[in-house]
């Protein structure tokens, strides 16, 4: 398996957003130290919900600070980007970094209306500029005379500069919240990143993706491709004593979910207030299948069951709803020492 952490960090005080972009910054860079594999930058605006906000700029700090860790986007929201622009950025970051980006897209946020409304846009033009926007981001990394003329971007150029350091671009890989997204991306041949939900719907996934990679005729090799840069993604807390963990992981999770529905109910205005879909009600200790939560025995069998079910890599959050940064280093360094080493090969 492999792993990557999850650059989630939460400012709820515009008063903190300092402290907490250093912090994100750590992290980063202890990702690499205890041996993960990737680290993965969120895009959100207005709410503090991400403290960097702009994860293109933010991952840039990552890359000249770390030496060997791939830097993903989980996600980017194409419907706030130029695609040409985009392409100009992200083709530079992944020179900066020597060919380690991953390029997650999606739709955009499908709860936080607000987003949306501050950049001149709806949820609604999010869904319809997705499929556009990836088209001419591909076109700008890959293509020369380039010309586009499409329902919400025209362009005209000879050539992007600079070129991506990978050939013939970065990996894209898409956010898939619903079954049919999951099937349209395997049509495709497209990696994916997914939600652990309960057990039982995440083995039903993955299961359906390879299946409609095979239907679509793929070959037996670009379906490994395929499911080797697939993702899962959860939450993450470790300490010695389980019961400790529990109660500081429901703590975090309830911190994080107050703050941000109520800032969804005030500002997403004519949008409403939208329920995450498919959300999965809490289930066992009260956590529910997205928080892995324990002590490292419980910890490394929790992922020894998603590794059984068939995924390959994990994207873990350690800080959920502002934690204390000595508790979340202190998860981080245990989960390197005690776990990781347990499912990743020698």
């Amino acid at each position: 398996m492999r792993f990557g952490t999850f650059g989630y960090s939460n400012s709820h005080d515009p008063q903190s957003d300092h402290q907490a972009i250093e912090n994100a910054l750590r992290e980063a860079v202890l990702a690499e130290e205890i041996g993960l594999d990737t680290v993965w930058l969120v895009e959100h605006h207005f709410s503090g919900t991400s403290c960097y906000a702009d994860p293109v700029v933010f991952a840039t700090a990552i890359a000249m600070r770390t030496r060997r860790i791939r830097i993903g986007f989980g996600v980017l929201q194409m419907a706030l980007h130029h695609p040409v622009r985009l392409a100009v950025q992200t083709a530079l970051l992944d020179n900066l970094s020597n060919g380690r980006l991953i390029v997650g897209t999606g739709r955009g946020s499908s709860t936080n209306a607000y987003e949306y409304f501050g950049f001149g846009a709806t949820l609604e033009e999010g869904r319809q500029r997705l499929v556009e926007a990836e088209e001419l981001l591909v076109k700008a990394w890959t293509s020369e005379n380039v010309r586009h003329e499409g329902r919400f971007w025209q362009a005209s150029f000879p050539i992007l500069r600079p070129r991506p350091y990978q050939k013939p671009h970065p990996p894209l890989v898409r956010a898939c919240l619903a079954e049919e997204s999951v099937v349209e991306m395997a049509q495709l041949g497209r990696p994916i990143m997914i939600t652990i939900h309960p057990f039982e719907t995440l083995a039903h996934r993955l299961q359906l993706y390879r299946d409609t990679l095979l239907e679509a005729g793929f070959g037996e090799t670009a379906v490994e491709s395929a499911l080797n840069e697939t993702w899962v993604m959860g939450s993450l807390y470790v300490t010695e004593d389980h019961e400790e963990a529990v109660e500081a992981a429901l703590a975090s999770m309830k911190r994080s979910g107050d703050y941000h529905q109520g800032f969804r109910k005030k500002y997403n205005l004519a949008g409403g207030f939208v329920r995450r879909p498919g959300q999965a009600p809490p289930a066992g200790d009260g956590l529910g299948p997205n928080f892995l939560a324990g002590s490292p025995p419980r910890v490394a069998d929790q992922v020894a069951v998603l590794r059984e079910m068939g995924v390959r890599n994990l994207l873990t959050n350690f800080n959920v709803g502002q934690m204390p940064q000595e508790l979340v280093e202190r998860s981080m360094r245990l989960f390197g020492e005690k776990v990781l080493h347990q499912f990743q090969s020698r």
